[in-house]
This record gives C-alpha cells, structure tokens and sequence, in this order.
C-alpha cells in the first residue's frame, strides 16, 4: 500500500498505468467483489485526445482508490457512483406526485412559450431544482402513514426519487420543449385552416411520441448496456444529482471547495450574470467587435458578423453562455476529439469553403446574405409562398413559373448538402467503426461494466415483449391518424417513414452517445417525401414527423434510459415513469394549444400584440411549402440550381472509408480523432446559428476537456461537470426570469451604446449583401 501512495506522491501531474496483477487489500474498505491494482506503477502521460480510455489508466488522488470493479471510462468514473443501494425506496407516493405536477406545469408553459417571440425554454434542470426543496420539504413535514399499501413519508428525499423525476420532465417535455407534433397541428390549423378536432390531436401526439419509446426500449441491448455508450449529457445530470445527495470532499488540485458549494457559486453567478449579455449589455452577446468599427462595410460585415455572418478569428467568441451553449449544448460535454472535429468543419467548410463559393458567385450568392435562414425570390425579398399554392393546397406550377425559383443563402444552401453526407457517413462509419461492436453485444459476447452487474444484480429487467407491444399499440394508432382523417398520406409512405426511423436509430444512436452530437433526419425525411409525394404538403409534415421524431423521440428515451442504469433505478418502474409521463404530457400540451386557439386574440399573427406570433408553426408551414409543394426535384435534380448538393451523399460515404484504410495502415495517425458524421451534422444549425457561435463552442470546450483536464485532471475529474451544470441552470432560471418579467411586460431593452452598437451593424439587420438591386430587377436564371 505505500508504493502505491508513494508512486501517487511522485507523480502529482502524471496518470499512473499498473503493469502487474491485480490485489486485494486490509487496509483500503472495498465493496464486495471489488479490488485494487497494488502492483509496482510506472507513470504515464495522459492525452485527452484519446478518445478511449481503457481502465488501466488510474484515475486521480481525489477520487483514490481505483478500484478494477468500474467503468474504464474516466468520464463516467468522475460522474457517477460505482455502487448501489436497493433498498432505497423508488417507487414513492412522493415521486409520482412531484414528477406528475412538475411535468404538468413544464408542459403547460413550454407549450405557450413555444408560441411566443422569442422563444424560451424550461430545461428538465428547471424542474429538476424545483423538485428537491418540494421533496425535501415533504420528507421533513408530512406525515408517514399509508395510502394503498405505500408509505406517504418513507424517510429522506433520495437520489433516485429525484432521478425518476428529473427523468419524467425531461421525456414529457425537456429535450425538445414542446412536443414536435403541436407544430404540425399549428401550421394545419392555423395556417391551413383545417381542423381535425380533439381525437385526431391525441391520436397523432401520442403516435409520435411513443413509437419512439417503444423503439428505444427494444433496441437498448446495443444503446443502453455497453460501458462505450456513455451519453455525455446524461453525465452532467448525473453530477447535478449526486452533487445534492452525495456529500464527498476530497482536495483537488489544491481546490478544497466541495462539488455542490461550487455549483452554487456557479450557479448563482450564471444567473445574475445573464441579464447583462440579454437585456443590459447585448454586446457582450454579439461580441462583432470588428463590425462595430466598420458598421457598414458589406464585406466586413459578412466575414466576421456574428448574426448572419461568418464569425471569423479573432471575433469568434462570446461572454453570453447562451451563445456558446444554445445550439447543441454545452461544450464541456463532449470529449477533446469530439470538439476537435467540430473545430475542423468550422474552419474547412465556412471559413474556407463558404467564402470561396459566396464570392465566386456560385447559386447567385452575391446577391443574398451569406448566412440566413430565410428562403428568397429573384428580387431579393423573402419568398412569397401565398403566389404558388392553389386553394387545394396544392401546387401551381403556372404561378411558380411566373414567379420565381426559390434561393437559399450560402450557408444555408451548404447545409443541405452537409445533412446529406451526415446520413451516408452516418451509417458507414457506424459499419466500419462500431459493427462488430454491435454484434458482439447482440450476441452477449461483451463483458458488462459494474453499472450493468449492478442493474442485472438487484433489478429485474423489462421484458422486450413490453416494448412490443406498446410499438404495435402505437402503430395502430398511427394507421389510424394517416387513414381516419385526410392526410394526403398513404399507409405505405408511414410504413417507409418509420423504416427510416428504424434503420437509422442505432447508427444515430451511437452517434449520440459516444459524441453527444444529434444526427437529425428531418432533411433527409423532407427530401424523400418530396420526390415520393410531390405537392402534397400535409403528407410532408407527417412523413417527417413520422420519420425524424420518432428516431429522434427514440434517441431521448434511450438516454434517459442510460441515466436510470446509472442511477440504478428499477427498469420496471423505469419504463411506467417514462410511458405514463409521455402519455400525461402529450395530453396537456395538447389541452394548452386548444386554450391558446380560444384565448389568445390574433394567435400566430404578425402583429399579436402580446408576440404569439407561432414561430415554430410559420417555419413549419413554410418548409411544408418548400418540400411538400415545391419539392425537391424543383431545387435538386440535374438542371436545377442546387444539384450539385447531391453529390454530397457520395462524399459523406467515402470519407469515413478513406479513415478506415488509414487507420488499417497507420492505427496512430491523426485521422483518428476525425469522425466524419461529427463533422457533417454538428454544425446542422448554421443558420440560424452562425460560425460564431459554434467557435465560440469550441474554444470553451478545448480549453476545459483538452489543455485543463490535461494539466489539472484532478480538478477536471471534480468540478467540470459541475460547472457545466451551474452554467446550464442558471442560464435557465435567468431565461425564464427574463422571458416572465421583462418579455411578457414588454419591457424595453435599455437606450444606449452597449445595445445600439450591435443593432446599427449590417449583420445584425441582415443586409450585408454585396449586389443590391434596383426596384423592378431580377436576378437568376430566365427560366425555371
């Protein structure tokens, strides 16, 4: 025992790998079946750009002993307890009561948020917080009789109470806030003026939505039970939750503050911080400082704005966490290789490749902006979709021609083209990269990590016929919402849809939980659709939905799932917490929309004078107009102006060959920390969101998972989660304190440079663009 504290005191800086036999020890109190390495120890540099750690890498001081029984991956070591207690009680009259009003009010408010501009959020950390002053409160207050057999008090508030709940918010409501189906409700009724009432609302959202449960939980042999399917968001969560029920302190790094006394500090200081970057200093939100000095300088402007710019070096970074976290999370999530890739496709595709296509006047850029979300005509205004739709609401080609076709900015045009290489790369590389993998885990062939003896230990698991049966439920439910009222959608295209669904869920879900990095199919679903069902936008939106959410629905459950394995909380009690909360969700949001459509005056409107102008369902309704009525073969087949976007499917299937054949040949080259469906689909949001916003991503996220955790990893181990939680959950309360009293009372932004400055720059107005036309000219092709 004291080599082995004395190869620690040497090495303070250094990660020490054991080369003897594994030992047991007096001295040291371990859990049964576990032991310690207590062999001779040489140190080792430690690279975090090694993407897989194996669990000979001892961990740190702070976190000493290391013991063999664990998750080999640092990450999940720093996070989450290797042990388990199933005595503690679960399934509490106390959870279901919380968890069931939390996920009543969080559905509620983020379904009439989702109707306001702009938009806010509640995040499941939102109610997560909420939950434990409510639990705790009932523990100490009420009394401990019974009801139905179940004790009303069973003692202290536990952490895996406060899992269950955080688990339940979250799938009813805060992953994606309101549920995707309420925007294809609004754009048909709303915006089509068709209205299917109440029994095709329910029939359509509970479709959705619990498809994708029922294929997460048949598919979690290979999502959930690996030790290399780490889910990195669900790690934050898991350090928000131990931090208020664990009460550990070991020094760090000379740091002796404890996890939970530092998320508060960080929490607090996210919080009151906010209100300087989004209402009092916006600024420091869009920090363009070069387009402050040349306000008006189209190129200027263009390269290094921050709204519907490039966001080059140096003006690449923001002091609003919102910024930085807004688009794909935070940035101290994701391992280094992961950020890197990210750091690669900003650099190479839109400080490269955007240019050099913008400038060379490819696709007419020169006379658009080079970064914007919206659709335009050959007059440079936005694209009137009223001229080309007929009163069946379908398409006129006559008017179309008389028109215009459709342009698209820069990068808007390129991300297109990125979402098709993501879906090709996608399913390669989880082919090359992860198949036998996969195989070995359908065969039972891989050894399970602690969390999973621990799980298949003390809990019975859900039979896989549950999840059956719940998808053969649902699937007839969807029949039903296609056939029963007029969709324009044949059984067969729901059948395709949810085929695409299906086949990609485990390369996405991969995808996700090594990278936490989302491949959205809602292009690739768009584009299909657009071919198979041409002028049929209802069909589109359904298609998509059926297609995209359920994968994407599915990819959530999943990972809450993983984050009840590593709370190790029953699968039983698991699988009714996620379903009932699903089920219960859908129905409020549900409830709220039809109380919008009766009380809120002019709702969707441009002019609402309260700003319920339905951003959500205007976008939908005019990607419906864009693919379901336009369509594709319109914008991307030979001939047209967007063709050459089709060949980056090929590109996206060849890349991550060429790895493979590298790596086969030099297993140490740089290429290795590439991921190519990383690079194509991590930057899905540019536009709306900008370089800026993802280099700003980038620098945060390098200098905390690559040079801190490589120089103090004692400290990384300890507090980087935290810190990300504190950024998160502050960030969250500001946005709804914000949104509750400034937003909904109208308040004014204050009057002066640190907000005028920002406003009086091109890019922020979205006029930077380098050919401006004349009244009554054209640009583009003669005909279309």
């Amino acid at each position: 025992m004291d080599r082995l504290r004395s190869a620690f005191d040497k090495g303070k800086e250094k990660h020490h790998v054991v080369e003897e036999k594994v030992g047991d020890s007096d001295d040291i109190p371990l859990s049964p079946g576990q032991s310690i390495k207590l062999t001779t120890v040489r140190s080792q540099e430690f690279d975090p750009m090694d993407s897989k750690l194996e669990n000979t890498i001892l961990e740190d001081v702070y976190a000493a002993p290391i013991v063999e029984d664990d998750s080999p991956y640092p990450e999940v070591r720093a996070a989450v307890p290797s042990t388990d207690d199933p005595s503690v009680p679960q399934n509490t009259i106390r959870m279901w009561v919380i968890g069931m009003i939390l996920t009543t009010i969080g559905c509620g408010l983020n379904l009439l948020f989702s109707l306001h501009s702009p938009q806010a959020q509640l995040s499941t950390y939102v109610t997560s917080i909420l939950a434990w002053p409510i639990g705790t409160a009932w523990a100490r207050f009420l009394p401990n009789i019974k009801i139905f057999g179940l004790e009303l008090n069973p003692g202290p508030f536990n952490l895996k109470e406060h899992a269950l709940i955080t688990i339940m918010g979250n799938v009813s409501f805060g992953a994606s806030g309101a549920a995707y189906a309420t925007d294809i409700l609004l754009a048909q009724n709303v915006y089509y003026k068709q209205d299917f009432g109440w029994g095709f609302d329910l029939v359509a959202i509970w479709s959705t939505q619990c498809i994708g449960f029922a294929l997460a939980g048949i598919m979690r042999k290979i999502l959930i039970y690996p030790s290399s399917m780490i889910y990195p968001q669900q790690l934050i969560t898991a350090t928000f939750l131990t931090n208020m029920h664990i009460n550990k302190n070991v020094p760090a790094n000379g740091w002796k503050i404890s996890r939970m006394a530092f998320f508060a500090v960080i929490f607090t200081s996210s919080f009151c911080w906010y209100f300087f970057p989004g209402f009092i200093f916006q600024a420091l939100s869009y920090f363009a400082w070069i387009t402050w000095i040349k306000p008006k300088n189209v190129i200027v402007n263009q390269i290094f704005g921050a709204q519907t710019g490039l966001g080059l070096f140096p003006n690449c970074f923001s002091l609003d966490w919102n910024q930085i976290a807004a688009y794909i999370g935070s940035p101290l999530i994701p391992p280094a290789p992961v950020i890197f890739t990210i750091a690669i496709s900003i650099v190479l595709i839109f400080w490269i490749i955007v240019p050099a296509i913008h400038y060379s006047n490819t696709w007419y850029a020169q006379y658009l902006p080079i970064s914007s979300s919206g659709s335009f005509d050959n007059t440079q205004q936005s694209y009137n979709v009223s001229r080309i739709v007929s009163k069946d609401l379908g398409f006129n080609k006559k008017a179309y021609e008389a028109y215009s076709p459709l342009f698209l900015s820069t990068t808007f045009a390129i991300s297109y083209g990125l979402s098709f290489a993501s879906m090709t790369s996608t399913i390669v590389h989880t082919i090359l990269f992860h198949g036998k993998d996969i195989i070995n885990q359908i065969k039972m062939k891989d050894k399970p990590d602690v969390h999973t003896r621990l799980m298949k230990q003390n809990y019975k698991d859900v039979p896989t016929w549950w999840f059956g049966a719940v998808f053969l439920v649902f699937f007839g439910l969807s029949i039903a919402t296609v056939r029963a009222w007029d969709t324009q959608m044949p059984v067969w295209c729901l059948i395709i849809a949810l085929l695409i669904a299906i086949v990609f869920l485990i390369p996405v879900g991969v995808i996700y939980a090594i990278t936490n990095i989302a491949v959205g199919l809602n292009v690739v679903t768009e584009f299909i659709i657009g071919y198979m069902l041409p002028g049929k936008p209802l069909a589109m939106m359904f298609f998509k939905t059926f297609g995209y959410i359920t994968n994407n629905q599915a990819v959530t459950f999943v990972s809450d799932m993983k984050l009840g394995h590593y709370m190790k909380i029953s699968p039983r009690l698991l699988f009714s917490a996620q379903f009932i909360a699903t089920i219960w969700g859908s129905l409020v949001q549900i409830a709220v929309l039809r109380w919008a459509y009766g009380s809120i005056e002019d709702l969707c409107s441009p002019t609402q004078k309260d700003h319920y102008t339905c951003p959500n369902g205007g976008v939908f309704f005019t990607a419906s107009i864009i693919w379901g009525v336009i369509g594709p073969q319109r914008q991307f087949s030979q001939g047209q102006i967007y063709y050459g976007l089709l060949f980056f499917f090929l590109i996206g299937a060849i890349l991550p060959v060429i790895n493979w054949l590298i790596l086969k040949k030099w297993p140490n080259s740089l290429v290795k920390h590439v991921n190519w469906p990383v690079f194509f689909s991590a930057t899905g949001y540019i536009p709306p969101a900008t370089a800026y916003n993802y280099a700003s991503y980038c620098v945060v996220g390098l200098t905390f998972n690559y040079f801190i955790k490589k120089r103090w990893f004692h400290w990384w181990s300890k507090y980087n989660y935290s810190l990300s939680a504190g950024l998160d959950i502050g960030l969250a309360w500001a946005l709804l304190m914000v949104f509750l009293c400034l937003y909904l009372t109208n308040a004014q932004f204050p009057s002066w440079w640190g907000n005028s400055v920002v406003a009086g720059t091109l890019d922020s107005n979205n006029l930077a663009i380098r050919t401006m036309l004349k009244p009554g000219e054209t640009f583009g092709p003669s005909s279309w």
